[in-house]
């Protein structure tokens, strides 16, 4: 699944976003990539609209899931985001919160498996693309984390910790090991 998930990400800008996002996500990731407003309000309304889905219920269990992981209810998390993909298999953000999920738990080959289907639905999700990088640097795969994180700079060229860690990568001699 890594080599597939690398190979997606290249062809990304290719992608076109799953039908049931919002149409505004558009706008907002053309002003993100100028820099056409405040970042962080532009940014804050992607998650807003990422975390949104066309039923109730699904917003709500996202918002759950996420307050699970955030208070380290991690097994009420994995259980409720399990039900949500089953539910609403096309929810690019049910998949990406799994992603995280899986990430803390340190079980990173499933949360790549997560990344992966998170940009097939949403190819402009920089914090998935950001998360892979960061796997890939765990990993010692300098090449790979650098693709994703040139990839996430595409999408939200604003992202410091992303910049950070890429620059931190192309310095001569880096191990880009944190």
């Amino acid at each position: 699944m890594y080599s597939e998930t690398l190979r997606l990400v290249a062809h990304l800008p290719q992608r076109r976003p799953t039908a049931g996002l919002p149409g505004r996500l558009d706008q907002l990731f053309r002003h993100l990539a100028v820099g056409d407003g405040p970042v962080q309000e532009l940014e804050d309304e992607i998650w807003h609209l990422w975390m949104q889905h066309p039923h109730r219920a699904a917003s709500h269990a996202l918002d759950r899931a996420a307050d699970d992981i955030a208070g380290q209810r991690f097994d009420l998390a994995e259980t409720r985001l399990h039900r949500l993909r089953r539910a609403c298999p096309d929810f690019p953000e049910a998949w990406n919160k799994s992603a995280t999920l899986y990430y803390l738990l340190e079980r990173d080959e499933e949360s790549v498996q997560a990344i992966h289907r998170t940009l097939e639905l949403e190819p402009r999700h920089f914090g998935a693309l950001s998360a892979l990088g960061e796997i890939c640097l765990g990993c010692g795969d300098r090449d790979a984390a650098m693709l994703a994180f040139q990839a996430a700079l595409r999408i939200n060229p604003h992202l410091e910790s992303a910049r950070a860690s890429l620059e931190a990568l192309l310095q001569p001699g880096a191990s880009g090991l944190h």
